[in-house]
């Protein structure tokens, strides 16, 4: 076992996992249920990262936000409305309801290639502009080459960040670290770069940022859960997960949710503690809730 896996005392079992998502795959059909597809609803970050996103795509995407539960009465809020950071400002002053989060990936995201300290300026500005959570990627350049201080450290700066942004507006800011999974070829990488983000500050650890060739897969998501579940029982801290890359039917997100509740419990099925990054999956949920096709969103 590589360093902070030894510390945790954990070693992926990639047999032990494959029997047990084979048997939570036989079971989703089992599982649906109009409460569970709701609760779902509920874990969503509704996120738009287009190169082309503007203030007037985002507003136009928030009227659909404060709007669908006129149509949809039964469904809740998302979680938040994940945008780029200069466009936080959008979401938050266009939101009905400030228990809908706004969300801003930063840190020089998709590919967390600059200066830390850039990094670390990005995510501040994100928070001053009204971001309640920042959602930052791991240095896969550090990592990757064995430095894992320096993949700390760049953690650690934006923590400070957030943290510093948060105190002068009295709000506690969620910081969400991406590992990028898909990038990391190993269980045994996905579990190490899993602790490393945790260590350093992560409130969640989240899959992937949907913008390279593989992202959320059960294998990585359930090694990641399981990580949290020793980082939990090691330090008493409760971290997040959250999938996101090519989540876009109901069974994708049964199976995510299924992972969650087997390997950490029911009590990780809140948006405190889990969430969906997604572009898609809104419309196949409020359309397995109608039975008919819907595209609102």
């Amino acid at each position: 076992m590589s360093s902070l896996c030894s510390k945790y005392g954990y070693a992926p079992d990639k047999e032990a996992i494959d029997r047990s998502l084979d048997l939570i795959a036989s079971n989703l059909d089992n599982i649906v249920s109009d409460e569970i597809v709701r609760t779902c609803f509920s874990l969503m970050d509704l996120t738009s990262l287009h190169t082309t996103d503007s203030p007037e795509s985002i507003t136009k995407l928030m009227v659909k936000v404060n709007t669908y539960q006129d149509t949809f009465p039964d469904f809740p809020l998302p979680a938040s409305v994940c945008v780029y950071p200069n466009l936080a400002s959008v979401v938050r002053d266009n939101r009905k309801d400030s228990a809908l989060h706004v969300t801003a990936v930063a840190g020089c995201f998709p590919t967390s290639q600059t200066f830390d300290e850039i990094k670390a300026a990005e995510c501040r500005m994100a928070v001053e502009s009204g971001a309640d959570e920042v959602d930052i990627v791991l240095s896969l350049n550090a990592f990757l080459s064995g430095n894992s201080e320096a993949a700390a450290s760049a953690i650690r700066l934006c923590r400070k960040a957030v943290d510093e942004a948060g105190e002068a507006s009295g709000r506690k800011i969620v910081l969400k670290v991406i590992i990028e999974s898909g990038l990391l070829s190993s269980p045994e990488n996905i579990a190490e770069a899993s602790f490393l983000a945790m260590e350093a500050g992560a409130d969640f650890i989240k899959t992937s940022t949907g913008k390279v060739d593989v992202n959320a897969t059960p294998m990585a998501a359930y090694v990641m859960c399981e990580c949290v579940k020793k980082f939990y029982e090691k330090t008493g801290r409760k971290v997040g997960f959250k999938a996101a890359g090519g989540i876009s039917g109901l069974m994708d997100a049964l199976c995510y949710y299924s992972i969650v509740s087997t390997v950490l419990g029911r009590e990780w099925l809140t948006p405190s503690l889990f969430r969906f990054g997604v572009s898609r999956l809104a419309n196949s949920l409020l359309s397995a809730a109608e039975q008919k096709t819907v595209t609102f969103f």
